[in-house]
C-alpha cells in the first residue's frame, strides 16, 4: 500500500467507521458465535503473496465482525463502560503516524511534556489536591506528577513497588542489606474481598503476601476491620507495607473508608494507594468529590480514562504524590539511554514510572478530547449517564419485583428480583436457592434476547444483575429499551417458577 492507495482507502475506513456507527442501534449487542469459531474459516498459514485490501476488508466483515461484542453501542450495559470519542480516535490517528517510541525526553520532547502537561490538566480536572501535580504554580517541578499506564492493572503494579521500595528504605536504616532481604518474604499488602482481583495477582507478581479483608454490609473495606488485620499479621511476624482503597469497586461501587484508612496508613506507615478505575471520572464534577473525601491523604492515585471519561483503551493515567520511590524503584541506566539535561519539571524519564521501557504518544488523545469536549462537555456526559441511572433504578423499585442491592450513586445499577417476588413450589439441591437461581436465569434470558448486554455477579452469597450505564452513544430510549426488556423477561421467569 503506497501513500496514494493509503489516502484512498483511509478515507474508506473512516465511511466504514461513520456507518458502524450510525448503524449500531440495528446489530445485536452480544456475540453468538461459538468458541473456535474463526479458526474454521481463517487460514492457518499467513499469505506468501499480498493480498488485496478489498479481499481483507471483505473478511473483516464477514469473519472478524461476527465475533465481535459491540461495547460501543447504546445497548451495551456490561461490567464497565468502555467509553470512546471521536476527538480522542483522531488523536489515537496521529499517535500512529507518528509512530513513537516515548521511553524518554530526547526520543521526541514533546512527547513527554504533552503528557505531564495532560496529567496535569487531567488532575485539575477531577479536583486532585496539588501535592499530585507535576508542575508547581510557579513553573518549578513539584514533587508529585502523573503519567499514562495501559491499565489500572498495570497501575496498582507499579504503586506496589513504590510502597516496597519505601519499606524497603525504611528498614535499610535499621538493619544490614542481608537482613533487609531476608524480610522480603514477609511483606504483606491489604486488599477488600471488594478491590479488583488485579490487586492480588500484583501480590503475586511481585513477590509478596495479600491479606484479603472481608468488606462490611455496604461492601466496603473500614478503618478497624484493616488495622485489625494489621495487628494479626505484625503478631505473626509479618511486615505491613500497602493497602489499597476503592474509589468506587466493581461489584457495587462501593467507596471504601477512605478517611479510616488514610489514619491507619499513616501510624503503619504504609504506602497508600486509591483505585478509582471506573469513578475516577465523575470528580471531574464538583458535587462528586465530597464522596472521595481522603484521596488527598494518599501516596497514589488512578483511574481509566478508557472506561467512563471518552477516552478510547488503552489510557488508564496514576498520579503520585512522591515520585522518589516510584523512580528509584524503576529506574535502571544503560549506556544506550542518554540522560538529557534540563528543567525537571519537563524532562521526565517516563520510563521510569512505568514497567515497560517503550510507550506511545497516549497524551494525544487527551489533548485532542479535552480541547474538543471541553470541561463542560465531559461532564455533562457524566452526569447525563448517572440520571439515566437514577431513573432506571426509579422504574425497577415502582415495579415492586425488584430491590436494589447497593446505592447508585454514580451509573451503576445492582439489583436482583427480590425474593417475594417468586412463589414456587420447586425443590432445588441442597445449597441452592431460589432467587439466585431465578436471578442467574433472568441473566441467561436476557443474554439470549440479545436486544441488551448485561452481566450478572455474586456479593455476599447472592446473584444479582449489574447494568452499567456509559456507552458515549447511549441516550435515554436505550435504557427505556433495556427496561422494556428486563421487565418482559422477569415476567417470563417468574412465570416458569411458579
Amino acid at each position: 500500500m503506497d501513500i496514494a492507495a493509503f489516502r484512498k482507502q483511509g478515507k474508506e475506513v473512516i465511511d466504514n467507521i461513520c456507518d458502524y456507527y450510525e448503524n449500531l442501534d440495528e446489530i445485536p449487542p452480544m456475540s453468538v458465535v461459538k468458541p473456535g469459531y474463526l479458526y474454521k474459516l481463517i487460514p492457518h498459514e499467513p499469505p506468501e503473496e499480498p493480498e488485496s485490501f478489498e479481499d481483507v476488508q471483505k473478511d473483516l466483515q464477514d469473519k472478524i465482525m461476527p465475533g465481535i461484542t459491540h461495547w460501543q453501542s447504546g445497548n451495551f450495559f456490561g461490567w464497565f463502560p468502555s467509553s470512546n470519542s471521536f476527538p480522542s480516535m483522531i488523536g489515537d490517528m496521529y499517535s500512529n503516524m507518528l509512530n513513537i517510541v516515548g521511553f524518554n525526553w530526547i526520543c521526541s520532547p514533546a512527547v513527554t511534556e504533552l503528557e505531564t502537561m495532560m496529567t496535569d490538566w487531567l488532575g485539575k480536572l477531577i479536583g486532585l489536591d496539588k501535592r499530585f501535580m507535576a508542575i508547581n504554580q510557579d513553573g518549578t517541578e513539584g514533587q508529585g506528577g502523573g503519567s499514562i499506564q495501559g491499565s489500572a492493572s498495570e497501575a496498582i503494579i507499579v504503586a506496589m513497588i513504590a510502597g516496597r521500595e519505601m519499606t524497603l528504605d525504611r528498614l535499610k536504616k535499621k538493619y544490614t542489606e542481608a537482613e533487609v532481604d531476608g524480610m522480603r518474604h514477609r511483606f504483606v499488602a491489604y486488599f477488600s474481598d471488594q478491590t479488583h482481583c488485579s490487586g492480588q495477582k500484583a501480590s503475586n507478581i511481585i513477590g509478596c503476601k495479600a491479606c484479603i479483608i472481608p468488606s462490611d454490609d455496604d461492601y466496603r473495606l473500614t478503618k478497624d476491620a484493616l488495622r485489625d488485620a494489621i495487628e494479626r499479621d505484625k503478631a505473626a511476624g509479618l511486615i505491613p507495607f500497602f493497602v489499597c482503597g476503592t474509589f468506587g469497586t466493581t461489584n457495587t461501587t462501593a467507596i471504601d473508608d477512605l478517611v479510616g484508612i488514610a489514619d491507619v496508613a499513616e501510624t503503619e506507615k504504609l504506602w497508600y494507594h486509591v483505585d478509582a478505575a471506573y469513578a475516577g471520572s465523575a470528580l471531574s464534577c464538583p458535587e462528586f468529590r465530597p464522596l472521595a473525601s481522603g484521596i488527598e491523604r494518599a501516596d497514589s492515585f488512578n483511574f481509566n480514562t478508557h472506561k467512563w471519561m471518552l477516552i478510547s483503551f488503552e489510557c488508564s493515567v496514576m498520579w503520585v504524590a512522591d515520585s522518589t520511590h516510584l523512580v528509584n524503584a524503576l529506574s535502571i541506566q544503560r549506556e544506550y539511554l542518554p540522560r538529557v539535561k534540563g528543567e525537571k519539571a519537563f524532562v521526565k524519564d517516563y520510563r521510569n514510572w512505568q514497567l515497560p521501557l517503550g510507550r506511545r504518544f497516549g497524551a494525544l488523545k487527551l489533548w485532542f478530547m479535552m480541547r474538543m469536549h471541553g470541561a463542560t462537555g465531559i461532564r455533562a456526559n457524566i452526569r447525563e449517564d448517572v440520571k439515566q441511572a437514577k431513573w432506571f433504578e426509579e422504574k425497577l423499585l415502582e415495579d415492586g419485583r425488584f430491590e436494589i442491592m447497593a446505592p447508585v450513586n454514580f451509573g451503576l445499577v445492582v439489583f436482583r428480583i427480590k425474593p417475594t417476588a417468586i412463589t414456587t413450589t420447586k425443590v432445588l439441591p441442597v445449597g441452592q436457592c431460589v432467587t439466585n437461581k431465578a436471578n442467574i436465569d433472568l441473566v441467561k434470558a436476557i443474554h439470549a434476547n440479545n436486544r441488551v448486554f448485561l452481566v450478572g455477579t455474586h456479593i455476599k452469597g447472592k446473584d444479582v444483575l449489574r447494568v452499567s450505564i456509559g456507552s458515549t452513544i447511549g441516550k435515554q430510549y436505550h435504557v427505556e429499551n433495556l427496561l422494556e426488556v428486563v421487565l418482559q423477561l422477569t415476567t417470563s421467569v417468574i412465570e416458569q417458577w411458579s
